[in-house]
């Protein structure tokens, strides 16, 4: 069976929310665009959570991502950071679903172990990975935006095996069929 599918990859913030894109064709990914939606200068948290969903439904019109894989809720000390933080997934993920996209989510340390080996990597590290895999020139400013490539890619390794979906793969049977290159 041919693999042809877009993947976009959400990093999910209130002040910079990143965002990737990739192109697996088979067993080759390619990088398609990468980048940030700035939200600090927005006067309210209701704006920023509107313009989270339209530029992400502009950039899911422009692309047309067949899945998106977004970081998922991390616990933090500051309740009120954590809630707008929600807010932030929750938008994103409604942007998704308005266009039948499915979705997955994937913790930080998940992601993080996908692309360096490590679930205590840092930000520039992942960065780095990254810019060696997808061959990119240069590493941005803002490395919300490796972050979103990120989760493209773990969804893409994990075979888009996810929070929401670790029963369904969790026997042999099902990873002999998930993955029939492996059996020898």
């Amino acid at each position: 069976m041919i693999e042809d599918k877009i993947i976009l990859g959400i990093d999910p913030g209130t002040t910079v929310l990143g965002y990737g894109l990739i192109h697996v064709k088979n067993k080759k990914i390619s990088l398609i665009n990468f980048g940030v939606i700035h939200l600090k200068k927005l006067p309210t948290h209701p704006d920023k959570l509107k313009r989270i969903y339209d530029r992400l439904d502009g950039i899911i019109n422009e692309f047309k991502p067949d899945e998106m894989a977004i970081e998922a809720p991390f616990f933090g000390k500051n309740v009120q950071s954590m809630l707008k933080l929600g807010r932030a997934q929750g938008v994103s993920i409604a942007a998704a679903l308005r266009h039948n996209i499915p979705f997955e989510e994937y913790t930080p340390r998940r992601i993080k172990q996908a692309i360096t080996g490590s679930g205590q990597a840092s930000k520039e590290q992942v960065a780095s990975m990254l810019q060696k895999l997808l061959e990119f020139k240069e590493i941005p400013k803002y490395l919300d935006a490796t972050d979103g490539l990120a989760v493209a890619l773990c969804h893409h390794y994990s075979r888009g095996v996810g929070e929401h979906n670790k029963s369904k793969s969790s026997d042999w049977g099902s990873f002999i069929k998930n993955n029939p290159d492996r059996k020898k």
